[in-house]
């Protein structure tokens, strides 16, 4: 759900957690939570896709995630810090490694082509991202 929604409503966040009795601290939280789960990953992205840039890779192509890669270890270790979630487990949606893999070549090609000069160059990554998939969060449906 992160991925493509910076502020959830409280009708969708009802939706992916029924479990929970909603007031207004909680939803607020919850909104802030996702919206910081989000601004982190993106951050990431960036990050590693200038890095990438930096040492020379030329084709986004050749960018890959696995369990061993620096970027999913990083992306774990602060959402998972606790380790309660396997990194590969059934909790983890199957295509979140594909999602991870994709948004950060976005990044890659985006800042190659110069296109993080423009103010809002960012806004395309993450409708392409939302188009791509719909991945949940941790647990999520």
């Amino acid at each position: 759900m992160f991925f493509w929604v910076r502020y959830p409503s409280s009708a969708v966040l009802k939706m992916y957690f029924p479990d929970i009795k909603f007031n207004k601290n909680n939803t607020a939280q919850l909104v802030k939570w996702f919206s910081n789960f989000r601004e982190f990953y993106y951050i990431q992205m960036e990050k590693y896709a200038r890095q990438a840039v930096s040492e020379g890779v030329k084709n986004a192509d050749d960018l890959h995630v696995s369990a061993d890669s620096e970027l999913y270890r990083v992306l774990n270790l602060h959402y998972n810090r606790n380790n309660h979630i396997e990194v590969w487990g059934p909790q983890v949606p199957s295509n979140f490694r594909f999602v991870v893999e994709q948004t950060l070549r976005e990044f890659f090609k985006a800042i190659q082509e110069g296109r993080d000069a423009e103010q809002s160059w960012k806004k395309s990554i993450y409708k392409i991202i939302s188009r791509t998939t719909r991945v949940t969060c941790y647990g999520g449906r």
